[in-house]
């Protein structure tokens, strides 16, 4: 049989996306910062790991996560908590919402923020809300209003 009839098999090609990166400036809390460094260990051994088993489906997963997280790093810009407790910035602070219940929580970097954990992350409506915030200020969010009632 002629070569010309038989199929040649091509190697599969494994392609994923970059993950999107936020436009907004990287701003992330010391704790933030050491967070990204260890995820960052995490693919450096995952993808070395990945190499060495010759896991191509791996190896194209961790670089996409390699890429993502060095990108994070490379733009972080550390906030240190501030001192002027007068008015909300990165940390913590507690609202009462319009139905009367308190709500504590702390205004960290977009990576780091986990709501069930009580961080919101700074370009969150509610964070955005009371950012510059002092006080006494209330201010409209998702469902109503909130008053600032404490800076931490």
């Amino acid at each position: 049989m002629s070569r010309a009839f038989i199929k040649e098999v091509e190697p599969e090609t494994i392609e994923q996306p970059d993950r999107a990166v936020s436009t907004h400036p990287n701003f992330v809390t010391a704790e933030g910062l050491a967070a990204i460094e260890r995820t960052l260990s995490h693919f450096e051994t995952a993808h070395k790991t990945a190499i060495d088993k010759n896991d191509r489906a791996a190896i194209v997963a961790t670089q996409r996560e390699l890429r993502y997280w060095n990108a994070r790093r490379s733009t972080a810009k550390v906030v240190e908590p501030s001192t002027n407790k007068s008015e909300v910035q990165f940390g913590a602070v507690t609202v009462r919402r319009n139905d009367g219940r308190p709500q504590t929580f702390r205004i960290v970097g977009e990576d780091e923020a986990e709501p069930a954990r009580g961080t919101l992350s700074y370009v969150s409506p509610l964070a955005r809300a009371v950012l510059g915030g002092r006080v006494g200020d209330t201010v409209e969010v998702t469902g109503g209003s909130a008053t600032i009632t404490e800076i931490k």
